[in-house]
């Protein structure tokens, strides 16, 4: 019976264990670029009820955003065929230019990728956007697919921390995770409530990808860009409210409580460090902070949790000044812009998500 016990434990501590490299990290955005004063502007056009919150859209740290459409497209009401149409057009543009710089970044083929894995939360298809883009794209007809859904802001980690499980089941295999959110799609200008014209303040559009091999043949010769460590989640009962999707007769609706920053500020911390205590690291051990933007009050409450200052946050920051937030694939801009920087040493990503939960990774970059 104590042996069945320990084996139990020692099954858990090692539950989050990875040993995955990576070995390409690539993104990219449509091409309209939209300043965050003409969205503000535009934004009170449509909802003049809430001038009075006119300073909400300078507040939060965001200068521009990409979106998928001509920001007149945004103005008249839309339902789900023309959203649905829209986001399967655009979604598969942004998922093949971003799949074709991960794979040559790392060295690879279209004909070398064993897996693929797809993720977004902001539109349909079926079949899958990983189908649709295997056809575009020409990948083998064996390539194994997962396609996931729902997992919101939690899904750059959440999916990342997927593919990396699935390269580890298919030793020297090469697995490409992508990620697609078309936020601006899912605005629906007929909704009067304040939780949209928030929305309309924070969110963007952007896809990133990454190239993932547990090791042998396919590695490259070098040592590659990062190597995914370890990950975990903790998800909070009780609490499906707090972010997501209502499923509404012409689209999406936003829900997103007031009660986000609040959640993170008395929660937080417990669940890291619980994660942390399984990996048997503290906050010490980490050279750097990789945190998904999903707004200036989210950034702030996590950082003050855990004693971090703005500096330590600046990645982040960054991205969401440039982006905004794109949903699941900001935290991979956040990680491509460290990259790009030069940052080395152990790195915690971490992403909230409906559920409501938490998503962690430990990254050696």
């Amino acid at each position: 019976m104590l042996d069945r016990v320990q084996h139990g434990a020692t099954a858990r501590e090692q539950a989050g264990a990875l040993d995955v490299a990576i070995l390409s990290v690539a993104t990219a955005v449509p091409p309209n670029l939209v300043s965050q004063a003409d969205i503000a502007q535009r934004a009170l056009l449509v909802s003049p009820q809430f001038a009075r919150y006119d300073n909400l859209f300078t507040n939060t740290g965001i200068d521009t955003r990409y979106v998928c459409e001509s920001p007149d497209w945004y103005l008249s009401p839309k339902g789900w065929e023309e959203r649905t149409k829209s986001f399967q057009r655009h979604a598969i543009d942004l998922l093949e230019e971003t799949a074709i710089h991960a794979i040559a970044d790392a060295g690879l083929t279209i004909a070398e990728i064993d897996a693929l894995v797809v993720n977004s939360t902001t539109g349909l298809a079926v079949p899958s956007l990983d189908a649709m883009l295997i056809n575009r794209m020409g990948f083998r007809p064996d390539v194994e697919r997962l396609p996931t859904f729902g997992f919101g802001c939690g899904g750059g980690v959440a999916g990342l921390a997927r593919a990396a499980r699935l390269a580890r089941a298919m030793p020297d295999a090469n697995v490409l995770f992508l990620t697609v959110e078309l936020c601006s799609l899912c605005l629906r200008i007929n909704d009067p409530g304040v939780e949209m014209f928030i929305s309309a303040a924070l969110f963007g559009d952007g896809a990133a990808g990454v190239v993932l091999n547990a090791g042998g043949a396919g590695l490259l010769d070098e040592s590659p860009m990062a190597r995914v460590v370890a990950s975990g989640e903790h998800f909070w009962p009780d609490t499906e409210r707090i972010m997501g999707w209502d499923i509404l007769g012409d689209g999406f609706g936003i829900v997103l409580s007031p009660e986000l920053p609040s959640l993170i500020r008395t929660n937080f911390r417990e669940a890291l460090d619980a994660f942390l205590d399984r990996e048997r690291l503290a906050l010490e051990d980490f050279d750097g902070f990789l945190f998904h933007p999903g707004g200036r009050k989210v950034i702030e409450t996590a950082g003050k949790v855990l004693g971090l200052s703005h500096q330590d946050l600046l990645h982040s920051w960054n991205v969401l000044r440039d982006f905004g937030n794109m949903s699941s694939a900001t935290v991979l801009f956040v990680l491509a812009e460290a990259i790009r920087a030069g940052a080395r040493g152990r790195h915690l990503l971490t992403a909230f998500g409906p559920g409501f939960s938490v998503y962690f990774m430990i990254v050696d970059l």
